[in-house]
């Protein structure tokens, strides 16, 4: 993977690289000669924090290019070298250094003559940064930084037999979408029991991180991580009571759709019991769509779709794929899943994830292709902050790109009926997302509300949460051992506590927004787009407003979003 700047060419396609820093060398002067520069008027206040954005902005590309190749290649020995290097030895050091930038700044007598309408959003956060720090502090982020690791090098070294040779559990799960019910339980097993191997340690994991997040929140003064977590994401436009009224949303008004779809499901398959095996096969008993044959077809036509919703995107993509910014197909020792990462000072996104052939690789590419041009959209702001968007405002692009580009699935599928199978199976994990995120969220509450818990209480907790989103006509009978560590393979628990609920969040905006373009395609698309310019300038109801929908999650309006969606499969299903 090769460097890239900041500078383009002409013609627009190229980026060449600036130097980004590599030891704590190379950054500690540049740092010593911001703190000890003098300001003597908003304009001199001004000039400084441009200065800071440019030195955090490349520091920021060099962190992330560790975790890219960390990514890439998880057994590699230089990559974990380097990473840990930049995870032990840099980050420590840039933490205290950041919070005297931070002191420096709000200590200015300058503060209050800054622009309020360019600057807002931007001293909210960081005067919460300044009360949040803790010196303390940094040595246990430290060590969780590293520990988050182990869980992706563990998940990323399981392997599944089947069929005479060895596969990945992404490629494994592709098999659930087959059409023989023998062959779809039996890779279910596989995958569970391989998960189970780990439990153990993914357990003691876990404990650790429990105990040094909870140590980092009491430093600080705080009762609990989970307040802890609030104010370090900046979250000032909701708090933990408006999470638990989604989660009530979701079960009162979403679950009883997916009990519907459920049992027409089960009455389609003609089965006496609906099992976990069941609920990605097709229920005529056709193959799995296959929507693409390799990683260059997806990219062609994923391009085209982009271009139909609006040329820019299309545009983006190719000069991201110009310029070398993509790894897409799964492989052994590739850490899984999915992301897309913000080259700052580059100025360009990052995309990595594990495709295969599926129509779930085909929703990750437009899901990660969404954030890609999000972040292409604000790379001309002059401050790093303002290009790091809240995660409701980041998935809310992610997730309404998915929906949108929906509508031009048929450059993927020439096959009318496929074409109709590939979308009820988009708008139906659209609903059924909603549950899974609302367990996830409400048993991390739990969690780190509760830190003194013991294992066995984790467990019940965890099955409770679990049986109150699932719906009742899904039967995981015999299977508890699996239903009780489930929750192992969610690595946000684990890498990144409290950033799942923004997913839901962003679900019902993605909604809305595809139902504005159902009916008025232009007139959204350009107030989509004008939404995500903003970039981190505006708070995030503000940025809803912008992108024409509104930041809400009370039972009306969870209950017509998803009558909508129910509406929309039944048109698919029946005409």
């Amino acid at each position: 993977m090769r460097n890239l700047s900041a500078t383009k060419t002409a013609a627009c396609t190229e980026y060449i690289v600036p130097a980004l820093p590599q030891t704590w060398e190379d950054v500690e002067p540049t740092f010593s000669a911001l703190l000890n520069q003098p300001i003597d008027s908003v304009a001199d206040l001004s000039a400084w924090i441009a200065q800071r954005s440019d030195l955090e902005s490349t520091i920021s590309e060099s962190i992330c290019w560790t975790y890219i190749h960390l990514s890439a290649d998880s057994q590699n020995q230089q990559a974990n070298q380097r990473y840990q290097y930049a995870v032990q030895e840099l980050m420590p050091k840039l933490g205290p250094l950041d919070q005297a930038l931070n002191e420096k700044l709000v200590a200015s007598p300058y503060l209050h003559q800054l622009d309020t309408d360019r600057y807002e959003i931007y001293l909210r956060n960081t005067l919460a940064s300044v009360a949040l720090f803790q010196e303390e502090n940094v040595g246990l982020q430290t060590d969780v930084q590293l520990k988050t690791k182990e869980y992706a090098r563990i998940f990323s070294q399981m392997m599944i037999g089947m069929d005479g040779k060895q596969m990945t559990l992404q490629q494994a799960n592709t098999i659930l979408e087959e059409p023989d019910r023998k062959r779809r339980q039996n890779i279910y097993h596989k995958i569970n029991r391989r998960i189970l191997q780990d439990t153990a340690q993914l357990d003691l994991l876990f404990d650790e991180l429990l105990q040094k997040r909870h140590e980092i929140a009491r430093n600080a003064g705080m009762e609990n991580y989970r307040d802890y977590a609030f104010q370090e994401l900046g979250r000032f436009d909701y708090s933990p009571d408006d999470c638990h009224d989604f989660h009530q949303a979701v079960k009162s008004e979403v679950l009883p759709i997916l009990n519907e779809l459920y049992l027409a499901r089960k009455n389609n398959l003609k089965v006496n019991h609906l099992r976990p095996w069941d609920l990605n096969a097709d229920t005529a008993g056709q193959a799995p769509l296959q929507p693409f044959k390799d990683t260059d077809e997806l990219l062609q036509k994923g391009i085209q779709c982009l271009e139909l919703v609006n040329p820019e995107f299309g545009k983006i993509i190719q000069l991201i794929q110009r310029n070398g910014f993509l790894d897409l197909a799964s492989r052994p020792g590739k850490r899984p899943g999915g992301y897309n990462m913000p080259l700052q000072a580059t100025r360009m996104p990052f995309v990595f994830m594990n495709a295969t052939n599926s129509l779930g690789d085909l929703r990750t590419f437009m899901h990660e292709s969404g954030h890609a041009i999000h972040f292409f959209l604000t790379r001309d702001f002059e401050l790093l902050f303002d290009r790091k968007f809240t995660f409701e405002v980041a998935e809310l692009a992610a997730m309404t790109m998915e929906l949108l580009t929906m509508d031009h699935w048929h450059i993927f599928f020439e096959n009318e009926e496929d074409l109709k199978r590939a979308k009820i199976t988009q708008l139906e994990h659209v609903l059924k997302v909603l549950p899974w995120i609302a367990t996830i969220d409400q048993f991390q509450h739990w969690l780190y509300t509760n830190p003194e818990h013991t294992r066995e209480e984790r467990q019940a907790c965890w099955k409770e949460s679990f049986h109150a989103f699932t719906p009742n006509v899904l039967d995981y009978s015999g299977l508890e051992q699996y239903i009780e560590n489930l929750w192992h393979k969610q690595l946000h628990l684990f890498e990144a506590p409290f950033y799942y609920i923004e997913y839901g969040f962003a679900q019902l905006g993605a909604i809305a927004l595809w139902r504005h373009y159902r009916n008025h395609p232009q007139e959204a698309v350009l107030a989509f787009t004008s939404a995500m310019r903003m970039g981190n300038t505006r708070s995030i109801r503000d940025i809803y407003i912008e992108a024409g929908i509104r930041f809400e999650f009370s039972p009306e309006y969870v209950r017509d979003l998803g009558a909508f969606v129910r509406g929309e499969i039944e048109i698919l299903m029946h005409g």
